[in-house]
């Protein structure tokens, strides 16, 4: 993989980055400007942590017979409130694995943690605001909000995806199969994505 000094930037967004217009990746995402390039992460970013959810073998019948692909999952986080994730399907494993982060950085997202618990009420960023949901495939996830130093009351699978956003409090109700763990985790991941659908009144600026 290239260094970020070696990096050639492809879009405006990566020239922008690179000659330090812009320095801030929430700059980018009150913009609304999509992420096409590793590198803008790499850079805003440095300190992302990787960690594998699920290595699966897929395998499939073609005119030249049984084709073989490993199928990686990742997420990646700054244990602050940014998370993403990635898969990719390759003949590989370590390959697959590369080409899961770098994907999982073009869908790096903010979330936006509180205390939302009628519980708790201590105004530190350590759950999430309100109940949010998220679906991938069979997949339902429920999370809401825990007071603190309740933990992380959900599955293995789920604990990765909101340690790595900075979520240290949360209840979760989960349906469908999680035993498909890749799933799991995308439902997880579309979860936090609704964080910012509402903007809670703590965050409102007034406009006069």
């Amino acid at each position: 993989m290239s260094t970020i000094e070696e990096w050639v930037p492809k879009t405006r967004l990566g020239v922008e980055v690179q000659e330090g217009r812009i320095t801030s990746i929430d700059e980018i995402f009150q913009r609304g400007i999509p992420i096409k390039e590793h590198q803008i992460v790499d850079t805003l970013l440095p300190n992302l942590v990787d960690e594998v959810v699920a290595i699966n073998l897929v395998q499939k019948m073609n005119s030249a017979g049984r084709q073989r692909r490993f199928q990686a999952t990742i997420v990646v986080g700054n244990k602050d409130g940014y998370v993403g994730i990635g898969q990719a399907k390759l003949r590989e494993i370590g390959p697959a694995i590369r080409q899961a982060i770098l994907l999982a950085k073009l869908n790096i997202i903010p979330v936006r943690r509180s205390c939302g618990s009628w519980e708790c009420r201590c105004e530190n960023s350590h759950s999430v605001p309100f109940k949010i949901k998220g679906k991938t495939g069979s997949v339902k996830v429920q999370l809401m909000p825990a007071p603190r130093g309740t933990g992380l009351v959900a599955g293995n699978v789920a604990k990765q995806v909101l340690k790595l956003a900075g979520i240290s409090d949360t209840f979760s109700k989960t349906k469908g199969d999680t035993r498909t763990t890749a799933n799991y985790a995308k439902a997880t991941y579309e979860a936090l994505k609704q964080t910012y659908e509402i903007v809670p009144s703590s965050d409102w600026k007034s406009e006069f």
